[in-house]
């Protein structure tokens, strides 16, 4: 299974990337994930699921760490990985 995950960390500081942010977007980055895209406003990455939820764990942890009073995040199922062999996630 292929997830992708949509996220954003808080508070927002327009003047100066907050730490938590920071934190959010190098684990996603250096995550074994097939596309990520960071942006000011929202952020997604794409993958296998193992590899997604394991960033997601990470993300919420090191975010959290370093200051993040809120973070959002929605996981959608985007499709099956290796041609949807059965057992395999």
């Amino acid at each position: 299974m292929r997830l992708r995950v949509e996220f954003t960390t808080e508070p927002f500081d327009l003047d100066e990337v907050p730490p938590h942010a920071v934190a959010a977007r190098e684990t996603v980055q250096s995550a074994a994930l097939d596309a990520v895209d960071v942006g000011p406003f929202g952020n997604t990455a794409e993958g296998r699921a193992d590899a997604v939820l394991a960033a997601v764990d990470q993300l919420l942890r090191s975010s959290l760490a370093a200051g993040a009073t809120r973070v959002s995040l929605q996981v959608n199922v985007i499709g099956e990985a290796d041609g949807g062999r059965e057992g395999e996630a």
